[in-house]
């Protein structure tokens, strides 16, 4: 194969059976990392009756994971520029494994405070490297189905984990749900070494060292030729870091543009997710209630995603984004009006669930079109630790509003504003032809 054909047979060929294995266990891992992430919004009624927790306190459990997260996504996801996608992968998941674990042997709220910041930390640093190398793998045709199924593994692993973690609950209460979360988490580490390839972008442009022959690993597993020496390539602003890269006159504005959108859609969903199971108890409701609102949101999570990625083919990801972000602002609101109907909010739960998780889905679709390849790690690691700010402060200020007594529909109905807001943020991302053709950022020079 001519090495200057590679890159397009590549994005657009036929999907191997190998790129869907490499896509699969990107889901595989989004879906662990949905429980992971919402373990303690599962067992929050538990935790506060264990430790008498108030709203504020509760909070706090409930933002460290996700200041981890951010943490993570802006000071860890930028080391798969330099060091590779499943370089890091293989790094951060013994990470997660470890914090899920000892957070089950925690003896009081600052000691899981601290661990679950470091199963965050952990949980940010791939969360990047996963949709990179989800959208690499997936061909032109399937890319946007591709990025779906990933996101959409967020709310199945959510939705599995607060079924299990029903039962598990019962027998061995709420340490028993860290200690599954950290045991799946770590019997997937030997799955990824076995199966996750490493970003072929990356080693087309970092050239590491083997990277021919690492390369061609790649494409014997994707049953393609071999090629005798690296493609002769440029990378947009080679002489640049990836940081001033996407700061740069080209990118300033879509770059601020794109965080903010991530910060202020982040805010709103987290504070559903986090949230609700409590508010349904509290609102005296059992626990058992408030763990099936947290499984009905994820469960419509995951038709949101996927009917995201079905419409996007026809509409376009940014207009659909913008459409996602008004309906799910409406279903926020009207959820919070609707709290104490059970019976009505078993719908609600599934809709509005399916809206939060449409609204990721397209910002994870539409923030890697913007950048060059050889700096979309950093630049997705700056959107998601930005929108991880917004879910930090979300679950502590929506603590705050619980201790001063307001009702639930002036707290959804607070927290639905800013998708609203995020819908002006989105048209400021500007429009550019899409960055992942071939694959994203990868120019061949003329032979």
């Amino acid at each position: 194969m001519k090495e200057s054909a590679f890159l397009n047979d590549v994005a657009n060929g036929p999907m191997s059976a190998f790129q869907i294995r490499a896509v699969a266990l990107c889901v595989l891992m989004n879906m662990l990392d949905g429980f992971d992430v919402l373990a303690l919004a599962f067992v929050g009624p538990h935790l506060s009756a264990d430790w008498h927790l108030s709203g504020k306190e509760l909070g706090y459990l409930l933002s460290a994971g996700l200041f981890g997260m951010g943490a993570g996504s802006i000071l860890v996801a930028p080391a798969a520029d330099k060091y590779g996608r499943r370089t890091l992968i293989l790094f951060c998941l013994p990470t997660i494994a470890l914090g899920m674990l000892l957070s089950a042997y925690a003896q009081n709220p600052a000691q899981l405070v601290a661990l679950r910041a470091i199963t965050g930390l952990g949980i940010g640093g791939i969360l990047a490297s996963m949709n990179v190398i989800t959208s690499e793998y997936a061909t032109n045709k399937w890319r946007s189905t591709a990025i779906s199924l990933q996101v959409a593994g967020y709310p199945i692993g959510a939705t599995l984990g607060g079924l299990l973690a029903s039962e598990v609950l019962k027998h061995f209460g709420w340490r028993g749900v860290f200690v599954l979360g950290g045991a799946a988490t770590a019997i997937l580490i030997p799955l990824v070494m076995k199966g996750l390839p490493e970003s072929i972008d990356f080693l087309v442009t970092k050239r590491p060292r083997n990277a021919l022959m690492k390369l061609n690993k790649v494409l014997e597993r994707m049953k393609r030729e071999a090629l005798t020496q690296l493609p002769m390539v440029e990378t947009v602003e080679v002489s640049k870091s990836p940081w001033v890269t996407i700061v740069s006159d080209g990118y300033l504005w879509r770059t601020l543009a794109l965080c903010m959108t991530w910060l202020l859609v982040m805010f709103s969903i987290y504070f559903v997710l986090s949230w609700t199971p409590k508010l349904i108890v509290a609102g005296g409701a059992s626990p058992h209630d408030g763990l099936r609102a947290g499984i009905l949101l994820n469960v419509g999570g995951i038709f949101g995603g996927a009917l995201f990625g079905l419409i996007a083919i026809k509409l376009g990801t940014r207009l659909l984004v913008s459409v996602y972000f008004v309906v799910t602002a409406l279903l926020f609101a009207y959820l919070g009006m609707q709290l104490s109907a059970l019976g009505t909010g078993t719908v609600l739960f599934i809709v509005a669930g399916a809206g939060a998780f449409g609204c990721m889905t397209g910002m994870y679709a539409l923030t890697p079109t913007v950048y060059p390849a050889d700096c979309r790690g950093t630049a997705m690691g700056l959107a998601i630790g930005i929108g991880r700010v917004g879910a930090v402060i979300a679950p502590i200020a929506a603590g705050a509003l619980v201790d001063k007594a307001w009702s639930p529909s002036e707290i959804y109905g607070l927290f639905a504003i800013p998708l609203l807001i995020a819908v002006l943020a989105v048209i400021g991302t500007g429009k550019r032809k899409s960055a992942a053709a071939v694959p994203v950022g990868i120019v061949v020079k003329p032979e």
